[in-house]
Formats: C-alpha cells, sequence, structure tokens
C-alpha cells in the first residue's frame, strides 16, 4: 500500500516537475512576457485601424462561401498589419491566418494563429461587438493569447500557467453552479441555411435550461466573456482554430473549463465555469442531427 501511493506521488511530482521545466524552457527560449507586450501593441495597432473605418462605409464587402460568410478590406489589411509585425519582430516563425491560410517560413516550433477581424458580420453592420485575435502556440501548445475588442475597450490577455487579464487585471470565471441561473451564449455555422446540422437542436435543449441565451457574433469574445465572469457558459460548432485559439487559453487561465463535443464539425467546442460545464456538455450532442 505504502509502495503503491509512493509511486502515485512521484507520477504527480513528476508530471507538474515535467510542466514547469517545459514552461521555463519556453520562457527562457522566447521572453514570453515580452512577447505579451509586443502582442498587445500590434493588437491596438490593428485595432486603430478597425475603428477608423468603422461604421464610415468606406471599405469592400466581399462574399466567401455564401451570404453568411463574408470578408471586408479591413480584414485583409488587419492581417496585412499583424503579419508584418510578427515577421518584423520573429521572422523565422510560422503563421496561420483566417485570410491567407498557413503561411510556412522554415517550420518553426513557432506557430502564430491570427484572426484579424473576429465578428466581421457585426463590424460590417455597425454592431461594436468585434475583436482582434492574436495566439501563439510552441509545438502545439498555445502559450499566450490575447483578444483585443476595440470599440469596447476591452483587453483580454493570458501566458500559459500565469493566469489571465482584462485591461491589465486579473480575472476568473463565475462561480455559480445552478443552470437555471446561467446566462450562455452561441453562435450557428454558415451553412445553417443548407445544413439541418446546424445547432439548433442544441439550442431547443438548453434553452429552457438556462436563465438566458444570448448570441453575440464574435467566438473569441463569447469565450473572453466566459472567462471574465459576464457569461456562465458558451458553445458553438463548426468553427475554425484562428476563431478560439487565444481566447480558450485565456479561458483556461482563468479556470473555466473546455471541451470539444463533436470531432467532425470543424472546431465544435463547448466552454463554461466549473459549475455548470458537465451539465451543459451533457445538453450537447456529439453526432450530427438527423431530421426526422
Amino acid at each position: 500500500m505504502l509502495h503503491s501511493c509512493y509511486i502515485l506521488c512521484m507520477h504527480i511530482f513528476s508530471v507538474n516537475l515535467s510542466k514547469i521545466v517545459h514552461a521555463y524552457i519556453i520562457n527562457v527560449m522566447l521572453n514570453l512576457e515580452y512577447t505579451l507586450e509586443c502582442v498587445k501593441q500590434w493588437a491596438i495597432t490593428a485595432g486603430d485601424y478597425q475603428l477608423s473605418h468603422f461604421r464610415v462605409s468606406d471599405f469592400d464587402v466581399a462574399v466567401k462561401l455564401n451570404e453568411s460568410d463574408i470578408v471586408t478590406s479591413v480584414d485583409k489589411q488587419t492581417e496585412t498589419i499583424i503579419i508584418n509585425c510578427i515577421r518584423k519582430e520573429f521572422s523565422d516563425h510560422d503563421i496561420l491566418s483566417e485570410e491567407s491560410g498557413e503561411s510556412i517560413q522554415g517550420r518553426s516550433d513557432y506557430l502564430w494563429v491570427i484572426d484579424p477581424l473576429d465578428g466581421t458580420t457585426n463590424y460590417s453592420t455597425g454592431l461594436p461587438i468585434f475583436a482582434v485575435s492574436i495566439a501563439l502556440k510552441y509545438k502545439g501548445v498555445t502559450q499566450l493569447g490575447v483578444v483585443y475588442a476595440p470599440r469596447l475597450g476591452e483587453m483580454f490577455a493570458a501566458i500559459r500557467g500565469k493566469g489571465a487579464e482584462l485591461n491589465g487585471k486579473a480575472i476568473n470565471c463565475k462561480t455559480n453552479t445552478y443552470m437555471s441561473r446561467a446566462v450562455v451564449s452561441t453562435g450557428f455555422p454558415i451553412d445553417k441555411n443548407q445544413n439541418p446540422d446546424n445547432n439548433m437542436d442544441n439550442l431547443a435543449r438548453i434553452l429552457p435550461l438556462v436563465r438566458g441565451v444570448r448570441r453575440l457574433g464574435s467566438a473569441a469574445i463569447d469565450i473572453c466573456y466566459v472567462a471574465a465572469g459576464v457569461l456562465d457558459g458558451y458553445w458553438e460548432l463548426n468553427l475554425h482554430e484562428w476563431d478560439v485559439a487565444a481566447a480558450l487559453l485565456i479561458a483556461e487561465e482563468s479556470g473555466a473549463r473546455y471541451s470539444y463535443f463533436r470531432q467532425d464539425r470543424g472546431v465544435s467546442v463547448a466552454v463554461a465555469s466549473d459549475g455548470i460545464f458537465d451539465e451543459l456538455m451533457k445538453s450537447l450532442s456529439d453526432r450530427p442531427y438527423e431530421n426526422e
């Protein structure tokens, strides 16, 4: 018995030590505190550009896959601004960005994941809920993330293992344990008009269980609002890595939990405070909706 306990304790110690050593190595190789300050400045520069065109209607709007999937000239220019900042500071790093796809520069262990304008539909129609999202991964694990909502004046940020912040102040997710008191948010896939597997089944199950459901139109902001204790939970299906990479780290560092509830529909993720997470997950389908 004592021998088994000793082995278990040594295993736990070994795992925790491995995490500490891993974080230390990354920080030595790349000063994450310095890098985070760089990213915040990049996000502010990108956000200032977005604000200079917001509600001015002097930008182009183009359809990508369908009328629910659009891109503006502001998206593209914002992406250029951020990529140029990365190239100037970290020329050998790889980049994955929404509008230009993956940019390989020597196949680095470092990968920047960018959504230059998350909430393009909101932005194009004059709604203030949109954000710049920038994450840095090392060997596939997100190490830092910034989500900046320029019109709202909200800068969310996190470094792995060091907590999450909003405008420089530490944040934590809610402690509510009652689903009936929860306010949650969701979104719908761009093929919602053609594919019956469009999240309406999940919405129908969850709506009666909670105090309220909101649809904000920016996955990055949705997730960060869970991190900040504004929302209790969030779920959505058929997202992309650039939509969630930065925000999921911020949520994790705030004490929230997340999980991918579908493996066959893009990035399908649920994020919630610990108190309602399990109940939220039980309400979500892990398979395609079949219209009977």
